[in-house]
Formats: structure tokens, C-alpha cells, sequence
């Protein structure tokens, strides 16, 4: 069994690199220090960590709340926050993204340790929560989709869905007739697709390959919709429509 993989963003170096030792004595692997958003995205997408410690404030235009709600949106990590003196408005903002676990500073290496186990325990029973609620919410059959929106069973066909996309903790199922919005991620929801007709192309993404109307390299139209082509799902894509 490969070892957990952790990220961090923080900007303060010293703590940084003492979280770093910490966690590799602990018997973690731990991904680049990012100090910056985009220094937390570069190492999302290509050291593909299993979690992240957070700090919220860090320098730059974009804070950690703002990386937390990018994580929710497209990366679906657990993430813990570290803080130290945060307001109550930021505190108020931390709590919206839903962290799995909270680590005030200063700490040691027995409360980094316990925030890990609390984090991983959270995030695994909010998702076998979400599965459930999915299952008790969602009913597909052969043709159509079930899904639920307000007190109403609304039935969706397959085929008239022209794509799927992704918005923090909503889900926006676009159809040929309307738009249905659902408390999902991206990935539990395409349980209940087939692979072979809906493709995901981006991380927010997904689409019915039978209503795309034209397509280039970087962007896809589907019903008058532009949207954007993610660069690690391009090769599949236009392998799948054998344009690759």
C-alpha cells in the first residue's frame, strides 16, 4: 500500500518545513510547499496529493479559502485548515467551504497526527453519507434519470442531456428542455452514466458526446455552449471521436 501524500500551503517557510518534517517522520509523504495559489494548483494537478493542510491566510490576491473552495470544486481532497488568529467574518468564510479538520498554531506533533485522523475519518463519512443520500435522491432506469429537486421526482432522459457542470457543492445538469441543479460532485454523479456516451473533458465538465456540434483543440460546443477542453482529458477526448 503506497503512502498517504500531503500537501502544503503555507507561506510561512520555517513552519512549512518543520510541517514537512514532521510529516515524514510520521511516515507520510509530503508533495512541494506551495506558497501561493498558484503554487497550490501547480502542485494539485501535478503531484496529485491525498490531502492538504491550508493555511488561510497566505500572500497574494487569493487566500487558502479561496484554494478550499477550488479543492471542493474540482479535486475533491480533504483539506485542513491551519490557523492561528483568524476574525470571525474569516472564520465564517472557512466554515462555508466545509473543512474536514481545523489545526490552530502553534502545534505540535501529536495535534498535526490527530487532525490527520480526524480529517480522514470526516471526509470518509461524509462520503459514504453522500452515497447514501445519492441512492435515496436519485433513481436511474434504462433510458432516464431520476432526480429530485424540491419535493418533485423530475425524470431526466439520458439523451436529452447535453452536459453536466460542476459548481463548488452543486451539480448543473443542463438539458435540452431546462436546467436542474443538485447538491452533488461531479464524480458521485457519473456513477449513474455510461462512460461510453458521456465524456468528461474538463474538471467542472461532463458532456454527451452525441450533442457536440463542433470542436477544436482547446473547446467544444454543444447546443450553442462553448466549453473549455481540460488539457489532461484532450488525447482521451479526441481519441474517443477518432479525431486523435
Amino acid at each position: 500500500m503506497s503512502k498517504l501524500k500531503i500537501g502544503i500551503v503555507e507561506d510561512e517557510m520555517i513552519i512549512a518545513e518543520n510541517l514537512a518534517i514532521i510529516l515524514q517522520s510520521i511516515g507520510y509523504d509530503v508533495a512541494s510547499i506551495a506558497c501561493t495559489y498558484a503554487e497550490a494548483i501547480e502542485v494539485l494537478d501535478n503531484e496529485k496529493p491525498d490531502l492538504i493542510l491550508l493555511d488561510i491566510y497566505i500572500k497574494g490576491q487569493k487566500n487558502g479559502i479561496d484554494i478550499a473552495w477550488k479543492i471542493k470544486e474540482e479535486y475533491n481532497l480533504p483539506f485542513i485548515f491551519l490557523t492561528a488568529n483568524a476574525d470571525a467574518a474569516t472564520l465564517a468564510k472557512a466554515k462555508l467551504t466545509e473543512p474536514t479538520a481545523y489545526l490552530v498554531k502553534p502545534f505540535n506533533k501529536d495535534d498535526l497526527f490527530t487532525a490527520i485522523e480526524i480529517c480522514l475519518f470526516n471526509y470518509n463519512k461524509k462520503r459514504e453519507e453522500a452515497a447514501v443520500l445519492a441512492s435515496k435522491n436519485d433513481y436511474a432506469i434504462q433510458d432516464s434519470l431520476f432526480v429530485k429537486e424540491n419535493s418533485y421526482f423530475h425524470k431526466v432522459k439520458f439523451a436529452d442531456i447535453l452536459y453536466l457542470e460542476s459548481d463548488h457543492v452543486y451539480l448543473y445538469i443542463h438539458t435540452l428542455h431546462k436546467k436542474i441543479m443538485v447538491r452533488s460532485s461531479l464524480q458521485q454523479y457519473l456513477n449513474n452514466f455510461d462512460r461510453k456516451i458521456f465524456f468528461r473533458i474538463h474538471r467542472s465538465y461532463v458532456i454527451n458526446l452525441h450533442h457536440i456540434q463542433s470542436i477544436n483543440s482547446e473547446n467544444i460546443v454543444i447546443n450553442g455552449i462553448t466549453l473549455p477542453i481540460g488539457k489532461t482529458f484532450r488525447e482521451d477526448l479526441l481519441s474517443v471521436i477518432k479525431l486523435g
